[in-house]
């Protein structure tokens, strides 16, 4: 996410050419975070979780979910944060 000030055609070249920019729409996203290493059944555990809270709440799924991690490898796998988010009806509430 850029600041606001900023649109795709005004922010800075990258120097590093495997990044690449681009635009994604606004949407509604929930999200469930969790610590810890990836393993797939914690992946799956977390996600039935989150869908099962969406479901509670009549909210309608409308994308795949995205598994988000945010620490380099060594990091302590207590201090790990990860993220499992799940596109909405962005009319839904």
């Amino acid at each position: 996410m850029t600041p606001s000030s900023y649109s795709l055609e005004t922010l800075p070249e990258q120097e590093d050419p495997q990044i690449t920019l681009r635009q994604v729409p606004a949407r509604r996203i929930v999200a469930v975070r969790y610590s810890g290493f990836w393993s797939e059944k914690g992946y799956l555990r977390y996600k039935l979780e989150l869908e099962s809270w969406i479901h509670e709440r009549g909210l309608a799924i409308v994308g795949d979910p995205i598994w988000a991690r945010y620490n380099p490898p060594f990091t302590p796998w207590f201090l790990r944060r990860n993220e499992i988010l799940i596109p909405i009806d962005a009319g839904a509430d």
